[in-house]
């Protein structure tokens, strides 16, 4: 979720607090097995330890609730009925692209604001803040954007709303089913395409795209 908005820093600081405990916990574990006299706590460092842990889970709390509603709020931007697009100059300012995708047994379809479809790729540009209108129309599918730290689940008939920030980094990153829906589903997989240099745009131009209409 953290890495969809585009921020930073809170995530990173969480993982390095939890390394440096685990450093810490491994450097006592050894220094109690070659201490050779047994070394005591005292109560005072039992107590800042707890504390520490407390600040620690109060930090992760308001970081998660703090991205999460970031999130909320900015999606909410964007209001609409489903399965009727607001008018382009509607969505201006919110984001940069909308893009609906038919997740099906086994892969997905892709449907750009110009009615351009693809069969394996959602094509963005660095950075811009990408709005998916995912939908299924045969069984439970899931929609996974590893780098964006984003996943839903799709229920037949539903459309699901969500939004990630690209990466500012051309190149191919993984879209992927995780909920299981077949014998197919371990081959249920696309890439989110960010465009960057002509080398990188020549690649794009290789996948399987074509033109189309979208029945949402």
């Amino acid at each position: 979720m953290e890495n969809a908005l585009g921020l930073s820093g809170g995530q990173a600081t969480l993982i390095a607090i939890t390394a440096g405990f685990t450093i810490l916990g491994l450097v006592g574990l050894a220094a109690a097995m070659f201490m050779e006299k047994r070394w005591k706590v005292s109560y005072s460092f039992e107590f800042l330890f707890i504390i520490g842990m407390l600040v620690l889970v109060y930090y992760a709390d308001w970081n998660s609730k703090t991205t999460y509603k970031a999130y909320q709020a900015e999606l909410r931007q964007w209001e609409e009925v489903a399965g009727t697009p607001l008018a382009k100059e509607d969505r201006k300012g919110v984001f940069d692209q909308v893009i609906n995708v038919a997740a099906f047994q086994w892969g997905f379809a892709f449907i750009n604001e110009n009615n351009e479809l693809s069969r394996n790729a959602a094509i963005v540009q660095p950075g811009e803040k990408v709005l998916f209108r995912v939908m299924s129309n045969d069984v439970i599918h899931g929609f996974n954007i590893p780098v964006a730290n984003i996943v839903a689940e799709i229920d037949p008939g539903d459309v699901r709303e969500l939004w990630i920030r690209a990466p500012d980094k051309p190149g191919k990153y993984l879209i992927q089913c995780v909920n299981y829906c077949g014998v197919g589903h371990a081959q249920m997989k696309a890439w989110l395409v960010v465009q960057g240099a002509d080398e990188d745009n020549e690649e794009t131009s290789q996948l399987d795209t074509g033109e189309g209409t979208s029945n949402g």
